[in-house]
């Protein structure tokens, strides 16, 4: 199937499709004699499965490992369980750190809601809402 049909079956752009195989995540087709790509029904199928990885979360690179695995015979599941692991405990990490945030956040919208803006004038700070004055040693 040439290119164009690809792209039509699988919802992608032929730039995309031509983008996969530079970057290592589609092998390179076989030409016919026009020169025209020449991609095997198998092909579907591998796109399919990369937009189903890439919206999972799972980088071009991860994609790219996974299908190695997949390509020198072995399954690759193991392997998809530990990046699926990873990513979980990364988006773990990330909602904390957005819950701290938002707590920061929360408590300087609390200091602008008291804060006079007449009161923000001082030279000496740059903003009192992020920045309150400080006690000044002696």
């Amino acid at each position: 199937m040439r290119i164009g049909d690809l792209a039509t079956r699988s919802g992608l752009t032929t730039k995309t499709i031509r983008y996969y195989e530079q970057a290592g995540l589609m092998p390179d087709p076989p030409r016919t004699s026009g020169g025209y790509r020449d991609y095997p029904p198998a092909a579907e199928t591998r796109l399919a499965f990369i937009r189903d990885a890439q919206h999972a979360g799972l980088t071009l690179a991860e994609i790219r490992g996974i299908l190695a695995l997949r390509d020198s015979g072995e399954a690759p599941c193991g392997h998809v369980t530990d990046l699926i692991n990873q990513h979980l405990d990364e988006i773990k990490r990330r909602m904390t750190e957005l819950r701290k945030t938002r707590t920061a956040l929360r408590d300087l919208a609390q200091r602008a809601a008291e804060t006079d803006p007449q009161s923000c004038s001082d030279a000496d700070h740059i903003c009192r809402i992020i920045s309150p004055p400080r006690p000044r040693e002696i």
